[in-house]
């Protein structure tokens, strides 16, 4: 080896020394937060679709799931998500994205989904001081301002069980989640976890995200409600969705 390639080597391996180092200095690293994006609903209202998307904590690499459900039956429906996730940093998040939307475009033609959708509640990710454990939404009307009806979605999580073994992968007892809505009309229970599913995975919270409806709905009958479940992860919680049909 030439002298300066033996330097070389050897600020290299310094720099890595260093650099772990730093790591173990900072503070602790926190998991991917996926995003969201609604795609829309069928014209019937049954369906609904919507993606979420973001950068794996870990390797780095981008990642898109998308999601069709059966409001109905309040489940997937059968080969979906459609998952894509790149396996190696050249794949950028917008091709991972497209591939997704191509691969599901058959899926969504079938199901009819093509009538967009509208936030009618939304708790932002930058909104200080808000715990995601409530939130308030109406019908939107078109005057500025104009709102028909006042619903109040209530959250609340409890310990559970889950398939994945939590306790052997991170130490903590998984969470379920209640979700109650609360209107003139009185409360009512709109889902509570039983035993959760593998595809779960080990919940450490839950927060109230939104609340949307089909374009130009008028009114909350086909509303979804989507949840921020915080499963963990390879450097701490990540932020994945659930969509929950709230049957108005």
């Amino acid at each position: 080896m030439q002298p300066n390639a033996a330097k070389a080597g050897m600020a290299r391996r310094g720099a890595s020394l260093c650099a772990a180092l730093a790591l173990l200095a900072s503070p602790a690293l926190a998991g991917d937060r996926a995003l969201v994006d609604i795609i829309g609903y069928s014209d019937s209202g049954q369906y609904f679709a919507f993606e979420e998307f973001g950068i794996q904590d870990g390797s780095g690499f981008a990642y898109s799931s998308l999601y069709i459900v059966d409001l109905n039956r309040d489940s997937w429906v059968v080969g979906t998500p459609i998952r894509e996730q790149a396996d190696d940093e050249g794949f950028t998040l917008s091709h991972i994205r497209a591939e997704v939307r191509l691969q599901a475009a058959d899926d969504l033609a079938g199901f009819g989904i093509d009538v967009p959708a509208e936030f009618a509640a939304l708790i932002g990710d930058g909104t200080p001081g808000n715990d995601g454990q409530s939130l308030h939404f109406g019908a939107p009307g078109y005057s500025p301002g104009e709102v028909t009806g006042d619903h109040e979605l209530r959250l609340r999580s409890f310990p559970t069980t889950a398939a994945a073994p939590c306790a052997d992968w991170f130490s903590v007892e998984p969470l379920g989640y209640e979700l109650v809505i609360a209107d003139e009309g009185g409360e009512r229970l709109i889902h509570r976890d039983g035993a959760l599913p593998r595809s779960r995975g080990c919940p450490m919270t839950y927060r109230l995200h939104s609340v949307v409806l089909p374009f130009n709905a008028g009114s909350v009958d086909d509303a979804v409600a989507l949840i921020s479940v915080y499963p963990g992860g390879f450097e701490g919680p990540d932020r994945r969705f659930i969509a929950v049909p709230l049957g108005l």
